[in-house]
């Protein structure tokens, strides 16, 4: 028995942990798919550096209050599994909502992103925002756009200066 306890405070220290590490996180209902299925979608999570874990709803209720995420509660029916994201929050929601599209049983109940508790539907909502690399790049972009033209532009004037010159060259050679 002691050992049991023993395990449960371990348990219960770890969700705590993951809780206040993690940045995002959604929480989902995988009763009946498959071994496979899940196997299949531990591995695009692990891959993306997202944690996929079944938890034990008692235990993890407790780290939940110690969390000051005691509405999370309200999605702890049935058997349950968790998706910690420690670094970008739109990824978990979008390989999650890919999921479930994928497997028709994984049902996406709710989560949360840096202290706020979130429903289904603005997961849902989170899942179709473009990435942080995408962000990035199109922020990229917009500022790469008016110095390419400045170049552009300059590169012409000098291009002409060079023509105008040449054939200046030309007539008096000629």
């Amino acid at each position: 028995m002691a050992k049991s306890r023993a395990v449960k405070e371990q348990l219960l220290n770890e969700y705590k942990e993951k809780l206040s590490k993690a940045k995002a996180g959604v929480i989902v209902c995988n009763h009946g798919i498959t071994v496979e299925q899940d196997t299949a979608l531990r591995k695009k999570l692990r891959e993306a550096g997202i944690e996929y874990k079944v938890v034990k709803k008692t235990l993890f209720t407790f780290a939940v209050r110690e969390n000051n995420l005691s509405e999370l509660e309200q999605f702890f029916e049935g058997p349950i599994a968790v998706a910690f994201s420690y670094d970008d929050p739109v990824k978990v929601a979008k390989i999650l909502k890919e999921g479930a599209k994928d497997l028709e049983k994984l049902e996406i109940r709710g989560g949360f992103i840096e202290g706020k508790v979130i429903s289904a539907k603005e997961v849902d909502a989170l899942s179709k925002l473009p990435s942080r690399e995408e962000l990035v790049a199109k922020m990229l972009g917009g500022l790469n756009a008016p110095m390419s033209g400045l170049v552009y532009v300059l590169s012409g004037t000098i291009r002409k200066l060079v023509l105008a010159l040449d054939a200046i060259a030309k007539k008096q050679s000629a």
